[in-house]
């Protein structure tokens, strides 16, 4: 994921351009036996490639169907959720972890699930050279890193060029949802998200939404309730 826009030219038709800042830092980690089962008979059936370009993810997915793209998965256990509780929508995962995605490989498998497709690269670049314009209905980024040092806010995702990429991409009606649960970062999605022009917040007091039914409830999420600490869910609808 990348967060910034060059200063290049570019056709006026064009998605933004994003700088090589990323949003995320490759992390060793060991691959469990069933991960790398995961990935070595999953892959085939449900992996997407960056190098495959402009997809149409009708033919993809053999059918028409509300479609969610999921910014960052982590190890899927929300992707999974959300895709066995609606076996009538679509749903494209991006994570750049390969124990994450190959877990969830390994759960597809398992559930028997067909509604799922999975890229394991830049989630922005994905966006860029593989989706249609106006093309999803959901765009999810939950607790992406939020990059607490000042010296390292460039680094956050979610910034005017993304909102605008996102736009893009979203229907007109389709809903950006993310949620932290890290308060300043919250607050920084408002303040991009505001100013983010063709959206609006379908948070009644103009801030926040409860929590979303349709979200899943994280293990972290409940331990962290628990201990007293806050989530905040923010749905922006693509209007024009």
């Amino acid at each position: 994921m990348t967060d910034e826009t060059q200063q290049a030219q570019q056709p006026a038709d064009a998605a933004p351009r994003m700088r090589t800042i990323k949003s995320f830092v490759m992390r060793a980690g060991r691959t469990t036996l069933g991960q790398q089962r995961g990935l070595e008979l999953g892959w085939p059936r449900f992996g997407l490639e960056l190098s495959d370009g402009r997809l149409d993810f009708d033919q993809v997915f053999g059918r028409q169907a509300p479609r969610t793209f999921e910014i960052g998965f982590g190890m899927g256990h929300s992707t999974l959720e959300m895709a066995a509780a609606a076996p009538d929508q679509d749903f494209i995962g991006v994570e750049v972890h390969k124990p994450g995605v190959g877990a969830l490989l390994s759960g597809l498998l398992s559930q028997n699930l067909q509604n799922v497709r999975i890229y394991s690269c830049d989630a922005l670049e994905v966006l860029r050279e593989c989706v249609a314009d106006a093309s999803l209905d959901r765009v999810l980024l939950f607790f992406p890193d939020p990059w607490h040092k000042s010296r390292h806010h460039k680094r956050r995702i979610v910034q005017p060029a993304f909102a605008e990429l996102v736009r893009q991409k979203l229907k007109i009606g389709g809903v950006l949802h993310m949620a932290t649960d890290w308060e300043p970062y919250a607050e920084h999605m408002l303040e991009v998200m505001m100013a983010a022009p063709g959206y609006r917040n379908l948070a009644e007091d103009g801030r926040y939404v409860p929590r979303p039914p349709e979200r899943p409830i994280t293990k972290f999420e409940r331990r962290g309730e628990r201990l007293g600490h806050g989530v905040w869910d923010l749905k922006f609808q693509r209007c024009e």
